[in-house]
C-alpha cells in the first residue's frame, strides 16, 4: 500500500509539472506574441508618421524626421531583443518555429528600411553641412549642433544594422547582401573620417605654430580652441566606427593607427599587434620618403656638424694649454685645486658653446633642451644632496686656501701629505703610505691644522739635567750645540731657558728655528748631539729615583 501511495504521488507531481511547463510555455508564448504585436502597432505608426512628413510646413519638418529617427531606432532596439529572446528557445520549439517564419520578414524588411533611413541621415547632413559657411552666431551654433546629433543618429543606425545581421545569424538566415552593404558603408564612413582627422591634424599643427610666434593673436585662439573640439568629434566617431567593424569582423587595424597618431593618448585596448604594425609601416615608410627627399641635406648637416666639433675641439685644448700656462707663471700664487679648477671650466665651456653652435645647425631648438636641462639638474640635485654639500665645501676650500697639494694637514681624524685635491673630495697619503679620501664636507665643517702652512716652524725640546750639574755650563753647552747646527737658522734667535725644577731633574726649554722641511732633521740631530755632549762633558741626566728610608723600631725602644 506504501509503494502504491508514493507511485500516485509521483504522478501527481509529474502532472502539476507537466501543468506548469505548458503554462509557462503558453505565457512565453503569449508574451512573445504581445511583443509582435507591439513592433507591428509600431511600424504602423512610423509609416503613417513618414507619409505625413512631406505635407507639413518646413519649420515643422525637421522636428518630425528627428522624431522619426529617434522611433525607428527605438524600433530597432525592440526588434533585436525579440530575436535574441527567439533563439534562447529550443529549435524544436513551436512558438519558435511560428515566431520565425514573421521575424524572417520583419528582419529583411527591417534592413531595407535602416539602409533607407541611413541614406536620408547622410543626405540632410550633406545639405546642412553646405549651409554653415553661410551661417553666423547663434544660427551656427544651432546648426553645427543638429549635424552632430544627426552624425551621433547615423552611427546609432549602423549599431542597429549590425544587431539586425548578428540577429539574422542567430536565427540561421543568411544577412550576406546585409553584411555587403554594411561593409561599404563603414569602410566608406570610416575613410571619410580618417581623411577629416588627417587634415583637421595638420590644420591644428600650422595654428599652433602660428600662435607661437603670435601668443597674443586672439582671432588665432579661438580658431585653435574650434578646430581642436572638431578634432575631438571626429575621433569620437571614428573610434565608434572602429569599434563597429570589430563587431562585424573587419579589419580596423589602419583607422586604429590613425586614431593612435591623432590622439592625445595610447590605450592597451587599441595598441594591438596589427595596429602596431601598421605604425611601425606607416613611420618606416616616412622615414624613407624624408631620407631620399632630404639625403643631401642630411649629409651636409652631418658633416658641418662634425666639423664644428672638431673646429671647438682644437680650440678647447689651445684655451686649456693658454690657461694652464698663465697659472703656472712665476709670480701668480692659486692653489692646484683653482688651477685644475679653471682650466677644466675653460675647456670644458668651449667643448659646450661649440655642442649647442654644432646642434643648433642642424636644426635643434636650443630653448626646450636648455629648459629640459635645467628641470633635470633640479632633480638631479635633489637627489645628490651630499655630493653637492662636498662640491660646495670644496669650493669654500678654494676660495680660502686652508692647505694646497703636498702640505701636512690634519683634519677629520686624518693626517698626512695632501696628494690631491677636487672640489669633492681630497686625497691624504699618511706617512705609512695608507692613502685617505676625505669628503670636503668632513674637512670643511672641522678644524683644519695646516703643519707645513708656514715658511719656518720652531722645534720645541726639553733636556733634564741633574740638580748636582752646573746649570751655567749646561747652558753654554747646550747653545754651542744650537750654534754648531747649520740647518737652524740665526734669525728668529733660538732660546735655551731653565724652564722647571721637577722631582728628579732640572729642565730647560731648547726652542730653534727652522725651516719647515728640516724640522724632523733638526729634531732629531739635536736630540742625538745633546745626548752625546751630556755624556762628554760629565752632565748627567737623571731619570726619576727617590729614597727610602727604613726605621728599626724596635732597636730604638731597647736602646
Amino acid at each position: 500500500m506504501r509503494v502504491l501511495k508514493v507511485f500516485g504521488v509521483l504522478a501527481l507531481l509529474a502532472l502539476a509539472s507537466a501543468a506548469l511547463a505548458q503554462d509557462a510555455a503558453e505565457r512565453a508564448g503569449n508574451d512573445l506574441q504581445q511583443k509582435l504585436q507591439d513592433l507591428d502597432q509600431g511600424t504602423s505608426a512610423l509609416r503613417m508618421l513618414d507619409t505625413r512628413i512631406a505635407s507639413v510646413a518646413e519649420e515643422d519638418r525637421e522636428a518630425l524626421l528627428f522624431r522619426r529617427d529617434e522611433r525607428g531606432f527605438r524600433l530597432l532596439l525592440d526588434l533585436d531583443k525579440l530575436v535574441r529572446q527567439v533563439a534562447e528557445l529550443p529549435a524544436d520549439d513551436p512558438i519558435r518555429v511560428e515566431v520565425e517564419k514573421r521575424l524572417t520578414q520583419d528582419l529583411a524588411g527591417a534592413g531595407d528600411a535602416v539602409f533607407r533611413l541611413l541614406a536620408d541621415v547622410s543626405k540632410r547632413i550633406s545639405t546642412y553641412s553646405a549651409q554653415l559657411e553661410s551661417l553666423s552666431g547663434s544660427s551656427l551654433i544651432s546648426t553645427e549642433a543638429y549635424i552632430n546629433s544627426l552624425e551621433l543618429l547615423r552611427i546609432q543606425y549602423f549599431d542597429g544594422l549590425i544587431d539586425i545581421i548578428e540577429g539574422r545569424a542567430l536565427l540561421g538566415i543568411a544577412a550576406d547582401d546585409a553584411k555587403a552593404k554594411m561593409t561599404d558603408a563603414l569602410y566608406l564612413q570610416a575613410e571619410s573620417l580618417a581623411g577629416h582627422l588627417e587634415f583637421s591634424g595638420a590644420a591644428l599643427d600650422e595654428v599652433q605654430g602660428r600662435l607661437k610666434l603670435d601668443p597674443t593673436n586672439a582671432d588665432l585662439d579661438v580658431t585653435l580652441k574650434s578646430m581642436g573640439n572638431q578634432h575631438q568629434l571626429h575621433l569620437q566617431r571614428l573610434q565608434s566606427i572602429a569599434g563597429l567593424m570589430e563587431r562585424l569582423g573587419l579589419d580596423e587595424s589602419a583607422y586604429k593607427s590613425v586614431l593612435l597618431k591623432q590622439g592625445n593618448s595610447i590605450s592597451l585596448r587599441t595598441l594591438e599587434s596589427d595596429v602596431a604594425m601598421s605604425l611601425l609601416r606607416d613611420g618606416w615608410i616616412a622615414l624613407r620618403e624624408v631620407a631620399v627627399a632630404n639625403a643631401p641635406d642630411i649629409v651636409f648637416r652631418a658633416i658641418v656638424f662634425v666639423l664644428i666639433l672638431l673646429v671647438f675641439r682644437i680650440l678647447s685644448r689651445l684655451v686649456r694649454r693658454a690657461v694652464s700656462a698663465a697659472c703656472n707663471r712665476s709670480g701668480v700664487e692659486m692653489s692646484v685645486l683653482l688651477k685644475d679648477v679653471m682650466v677644466s671650466i675653460s675647456s670644458g665651456t668651449v667643448m659646450a658653446i661649440g655642442f649647442l653652435m654644432a646642434l643648433s645647425q642642424i636644426g635643434i631648438s636650443l630653448g626646450p633642451m636648455l629648459a629640459g636641462l635645467g628641470v633635470a639638474g633640479f632633480v638631479v640635485g635633489f637627489a645628490l644632496q651630499d655630493t653637492l654639500g662636498n662640491f660646495a665645501a670644496g669650493g669654500m676650500i678654494l676660495i680660502y686656501r686652508p692647505y694646497d697639494v703636498d702640505d701636512f694637514i690634519e683634519v677629520a681624524g686624518a693626517s698626512g701629505l695632501v696628494k690631491k685635491m677636487s672640489l669633492v673630495s681630497t686625497t691624504i697619503t699618511t706617512f705609512d703610505n695608507q692613502t685617505l679620501v676625505v669628503p670636503n664636507s668632513k674637512i670643511w665643517g672641522d678644524v683644519i691644522k695646516n703643519v707645513t702652512a708656514q715658511r719656518l716652524r720652531r722645534v720645541d725640546l726639553e733636556f733634564g739635567i741633574g740638580y748636582g750639574d752646573d746649570i751655567e755650563f749646561a747652558e753654554r753647552v747646550l747653545a754651542e750645540i744650537l750654534e754648531a747646527h747649520d740647518m737652524v737658522l740665526s734669525k728668529p734667535e733660538a732660546m735655551v731657558k731653565l724652564h722647571t725644577l721637577g722631582e728628579s731633574s732640572v729642565n730647560f726649554v731648547v726652542r730653534p728655528w727652522v725651516k719647515t722641511e728640516d724640522y724632523w732633521d733638526v729634531y732629531w740631530d739635536l736630540t742625538r748631539e745633546v745626548k752625546l755632549r751630556f755624556d762628554k762633558e760629565g752632565i748627567s741626566i737623571p731619570f726619576p729615583q727617590r729614597d727610602v728610608h727604613l726605621y728599626n723600631t724596635q732597636a730604638e725602644a731597647e736602646s
